[in-house]
C-alpha cells in the first residue's frame, strides 16, 4: 500500500477543528518558548553586564559574584511582578469581554450552552502566575551563566575572559533559538544577540571604570 495514500486518507478523516486545534496548541507553546528564551537572554545579559562593571573597578572575586546574584534576584522578581501585572491586566479585560458576550448572546443560549461556553473560555483565559513564575525561572536561568563562569576562577583577567566567552556562547546559543522559534535566520538573529550583549557589557564596563578612575 502507498504510504502517501494512507497519510492522506488519515488527513482526510481529521474533522477541520481537530487540525486547527493541533496548529493552535503548537503557536500556543512556540509563543511561550519564545518568551522564555527571550527571558534568558535578558537575564543573561544584563547579570554579565552588572558583573563586568563591577569588574572594572573590583578584581575582587566577592564584589563580582555578589554583584552578580544582586542582579539574578533583583532582575528575577522585576522580571516576575511584571509580567504578573501585565498579564493580570490583560485577564481583567479578557474576562470583560467574556462578560459583555455574554449578556449579549444571553438570550439565546440554555443554561447548559453557556456553561460549555464558559469552559472553553476558561481555557483560553492567560494565567499570571504561570507567566510570572516562568518569566522569573527563564530569567534567573540566563543569569546562573556568567555567574557558575566566574565562581571558580580567582585570577582577574582569566575570570573576566571565561566570563566574556560563556556569554558569548549562551548569546549564540538563545539567538538561534529564538530565530528557529520565530522562523527567522539563525545566523542574522545570533549575531543580533551577540552584537547586543557586547555592547551592553563593553558599554558597561567602559562607563564604570570612567567613573572609578575620576574618583566620583
Amino acid at each position: 500500500m502507498d504510504p502517501n495514500k494512507v497519510n492522506l486518507s488519515n488527513l482526510e478523516q481529521q474533522s477541520p477543528s481537530d487540525i486547527e486545534t493541533k496548529q493552535f496548541d503548537y503557536s500556543k507553546r512556540a509563543q511561550w518558548l519564545r518568551a522564555a528564551v527571550l527571558g534568558a537572554n535578558d537575564g543573561l545579559v544584563s547579570t554579565a553586564s552588572l558583573m563586568m562593571g563591577v569588574g572594572a573597578v573590583k578584581q575582587d572575586i566577592k564584589a563580582m559574584i555578589l554583584t552578580g546574584f544582586a542582579g539574578l534576584v533583583a532582575g528575577a522578581c522585576s522580571m516576575a511582578i511584571g509580567e504578573f501585572v501585565s498579564v493580570y491586566s490583560q485577564l481583567d479585560i479578557e474576562v470583560a469581554q467574556m462578560k459583555r458576550e455574554k449578556l449579549q448572546r444571553g438570550s439565546h443560549l440554555d443554561g447548559q450552552s453557556q456553561s460549555g461556553q464558559e469552559s472553553k473560555g476558561n481555557e483560553k483565559l492567560p494565567n499570571p502566575l504561570q507567566a510570572a513564575i516562568a518569566s522569573a525561572l527563564a530569567f534567573s536561568i540566563g543569569a546562573m551563566v556568567p555567574l557558575l563562569a566566574a565562581s571558580f576562577i580567582r585570577e582577574y583577567k582569566v575570570r573576566l575572559g571565561v566570563v566574556v566567552a560563556a556569554v558569548t556562547l549562551a548569546l549564540l546559543a538563545f539567538g538561534s533559538l529564538g530565530a528557529v522559534l520565530g522562523k527567522a535566520s539563525p545566523v542574522k538573529s545570533s549575531i543580533r544577540v551577540l552584537v547586543g550583549g557586547w555592547l551592553a557589557m563593553a558599554i558597561t564596563f567602559g562607563l564604570t571604570k570612567l567613573i572609578g578612575v575620576s574618583g566620583l
